[in-house]
């Protein structure tokens, strides 16, 4: 059974940064393509990023880049998501998500890419 936890959610006030984590239950993390995706009030769940097998490779949503960044630890299943220069616009429940691929060019940017979800933390940005 894979379970995905998200946790460093919260409130911060615009231009702020907060890093969110996802820690997986997964004996075999190394195997599998990460992604985030967020939902806002009201509006359909929306890609954020996502970082292959390895680490090699990440891609983001165009209204994130340049100001978030993936990354993984392999050996403590762990994938963050670092957000600077956060924007009110940015609030919504971020959820982290997991697909079994060794691709290197995984594209993993729609919700049906992924086969396992995490249940989502708050973020909240402030004008």
């Amino acid at each position: 059974q894979v379970q995905l936890v998200e946790s460093g959610g919260g409130l911060v006030q615009a231009g702020g940064s907060l890093r969110l984590s996802c820690a997986a239950s997964i004996r075999t993390f190394s195997h599998y393509a990460l992604g985030w995706f967020r939902q806002a009030p009201g509006k359909e769940r929306e890609f954020v990023g996502r970082i292959t097998w390895s680490g090699a490779s990440t891609y983001y949503a165009d209204s994130v880049k340049g100001r978030f960044t993936i990354s993984r630890n392999n050996a403590q299943n762990t994938v963050y998501l670092q957000m600077n220069s956060l924007k009110p616009e940015d609030t919504a429940v971020y959820y982290c998500a997991a697909k079994e691929t060794y691709s290197g060019t995984y594209s993993g940017t729609t919700d049906r890419d992924y086969d396992f979800w995490g249940q989502g933390t708050q973020v909240t940005v402030s004008s």
